[in-house]
Formats: structure tokens, sequence, C-alpha cells
């Protein structure tokens, strides 16, 4: 199993990974429903960590710099992570406008394996995560076409490299709700609490 870690502590289960996507809902007269997207969305993961006995990066993370973004490596979904076999480096074969749903990549043979759907991806351009929707088999030497959630926020250009594994990061601000500083459960070992990070879009 792949662990993760936030400011050098490992991220335990429960793990929760949520999409902010907020919607208008209204009923109709005759009692349809209606909804629409406000064409906005954001990751928000909640998670604790491994209780430890070096408190001074986690602490000093408590407290410290909450204006500012930070980034650690996406958790992906276990499940998702077994199927992952993509091996190269993967680039989009022609741009691909804001809002848009897919987008096409290169396959010249020298990729090979599965980009499998439900895993997190980032482009080289801009800071978000994006899904994938549908199962990418590299094998041959077709291109492929990749649908994401959500759309695009920024235009990709022709030539633009896909992150995967360590370098699909999610950068984030951390909810000021969050305990600032440290509780201490034995006088040694300290655990930050439940730490909710919101995605910087």
């Amino acid at each position: 199993m792949t662990v993760y870690y936030y400011e050098g502590a490992k991220i335990l289960a429960p793990l929760t990974i949520s999409s902010n996507e907020p919607f208008f809902d209204a009923d109709t007269v005759s009692l349809k429903k209606q909804r629409a997207s406000q064409g906005a969305q954001r990751w928000e993961l909640s998670f604790n960590t491994l209780p430890k006995d070096n408190v001074a990066e986690a602490f000093i993370a408590s407290v410290n710099n909450l204006h500012l973004a930070d980034s650690m490596i996406m958790p992906q979904l276990q499940e998702v992570e077994n199927r992952f076999t993509l091996s190269g480096n993967i680039l989009t074969s022609n741009s691909s406008a804001s809002g848009d749903l897919d987008v096409t990549m290169n396959n010249d043979g020298s990729n090979t394996g599965l980009l499998p759907k439900g895993y997190f991806i980032k482009f080289a351009n801009h800071d978000k995560i994006y899904v994938v929707t549908n199962d990418n088999d590299f094998a041959g030497s077709t291109n492929r076409t990749m649908n994401i959630f959500p759309a695009l926020t920024q235009t990709v250009p022709a030539q633009t490299a896909v992150y995967t594994s360590t370098n699909a990061t999610f950068t984030f601000f951390r909810d000021i709700d969050n305990v600032k500083g440290i509780t201490f459960t034995d006088g040694i070992l300290s655990n930050q609490g439940t730490i909710n990070l919101i995605e910087a879009v």
C-alpha cells in the first residue's frame, strides 16, 4: 500500500477526498428538479497523521505562514494506484481550451501501460488537480483521448507534460479552523488533530 506524508508525518486512514462544486438547486411548480453548476470546483482533503516525537516541523507548519499556499503529493485511491502501470512521459498532442473535458495525448510508442480512470493528474502549465474519468491504455501508437473532471480551468498548450505519481502535487491552503499548534498525547508523542486542506484554485 502506498504511504503518503503531510509535513513529514504519515497520513492515516480514513482519508477523505471531497469535491466542492457549488450547485444551484431548485424545484419548479411542477416539482421538476433543476440544477446548474456554478462552474467552479476544488478538491478538499481531510485526514489525521501518525503521532510522532519530532514535533518542530509540524508545529511550525500549523502556526506559521497560513496565508501562503503549500504543496504535497496528491494521494491516489489504492484500488486505482494498483491498476496504474504507465511508464514514460506523457505530452498533450494539441491545445485544449479552458472548459474542455477531454485532452488528446501523444502516444509515440515511448509510453506503455495503463493510466486508469480515477487517477489524479496535473498539467505542467498550472496547479489544478484533475481526475481521469476513462481508462487510457498506451499500447500501440494511436493518440489517446483522456477524459477529465473537472473541466480545464486554463488552456493547456500542445506538448504540455501530464504529471502523474509524485509529480502530481496538490497545491493547498490549510483550513484556518485547523488546530494551530500541537496536542501532546502522552507528553512525548504529539498529534496535530484532524487536518483539513483546501485546494488553492
